[in-house]
């Protein structure tokens, strides 16, 4: 796993081989010069935009026959572009040399309702990927976090689907808000009430022991033991188990024996030579593909399973 992209070496030199500072820093820094992270840096437009728009590329047709096809969501405009520097490590002060924040601010509404950029939208995942992208770029975005606690369900979790009316939480909408608040807080950010809120949001993952649901005890859906890196924002439990490794990190609290479950889900996945496959990809336009085509030993999957499984039995 060494002998990879930057943007995943320093991860396994800080986290698997606890190697010290000095070392996994001047990998990391190494992420806006070369591989993945000098790649995607070359296509952002001047107007510090990626692909001409927010969540979707300029040229990108709603109701045309791409959305209608088996195509997939395109994952070239700002937003995804985003968040993948941001989980690949790179220096903030790249994009703020560049003024990202601020071209982002004057010129990259919403496709939604034509909102700026760092006021969110109604969309929860977007918003959590607002919050997390805002924090590290060093933007205001304190209105995106109270998004959050006026838009809870009475379960404690999150539903892109509220804006049609829907009460009811979902998983995957409930981790991408939670990767938000979380980021803000890791930050040294947050509000009693946004605190709460992430405590909230917890609550109600862990109830379910991350996957099943609380009624009968069935799995929530199909595909939560699926692992497919880039993870594009979907839900799944090694994504999951990933947030409660972060969580635990801030705050101390220990493993809650209610996601054992779900880690054991991510063991049965490892491979005998410590490995864990690709399974699919997400369908959809691509500035390159970062990881192994489906059925090939994936280092990011292995990256984060196995940090999973050594802070879960470390902690243990």
């Amino acid at each position: 796993m060494l002998d990879q992209d930057p943007a995943l070496r320093w991860q396994v030199e800080r986290d698997l081989l606890h190697e010290p500072p000095g070392v996994w820093e001047a990998t990391r820094a190494r992420v806006a010069t070369e591989g993945f992270g000098a790649r995607l840096l070359a296509h952002q437009d001047e107007d510090g935009r990626w692909a001409g728009g927010a969540f979707f590329p300029a040229d990108f047709d709603a109701g045309g026959p791409e959305a209608a096809s088996d195509a997939g969501q395109p994952w070239t405009a700002t937003t995804w572009s985003l968040n993948a520097l941001r989980e690949w490590g790179l220096d903030a002060a790249v994009l703020r040399e560049r003024r990202t924040p601020e071209l982002l601010a004057d010129g990259c509404p919403w496709e939604y309702d034509g909102s700026p950029y760092w006021g969110g939208e109604v969309d929860c995942c977007i918003n959590g990927f607002t919050l997390a992208n805002g924090v590290w770029l060093g933007a205001d975005v304190a209105g995106v976090a109270d998004w959050f606690t006026r838009h809870a369900t009475a379960e404690g979790g999150w539903n892109c689907a509220w804006v049609d009316g829907s009460v009811r939480s979902s998983v995957r909408s409930t981790l991408n808000a939670l990767d938000g608040l979380l980021a803000l807080e890791e930050a040294g950010g947050g509000t009693d009430a946004t605190r709460a809120a992430r405590r909230a949001g917890e609550e109600y993952l862990l109830r379910r022991g991350l996957f099943r649901r609380l009624t009968t005890g069935e799995p929530i859906a199909d595909g939560i033991d699926a692992y497919v890196y880039p993870f594009r924002g979907h839900y799944s439990v090694l994504r999951a188990v990933d947030y409660l490794r972060r969580a635990d990190a801030l705050d101390g609290r220990g493993r809650d024996p209610r996601a054992a479950e779900a880690v054991e889900l991510v063991r049965a996945a490892r491979r005998p030579d410590g490995t864990w496959l690709q399974q699919a990809r997400y369908p959809g336009r691509v500035w390159f593909h970062p990881d192994v085509p489906p059925g090939e030993p994936s280092p990011w999957l292995t990256l984060y399973g196995t940090r999973v499984l050594d802070w879960w039995d470390a902690a243990g």
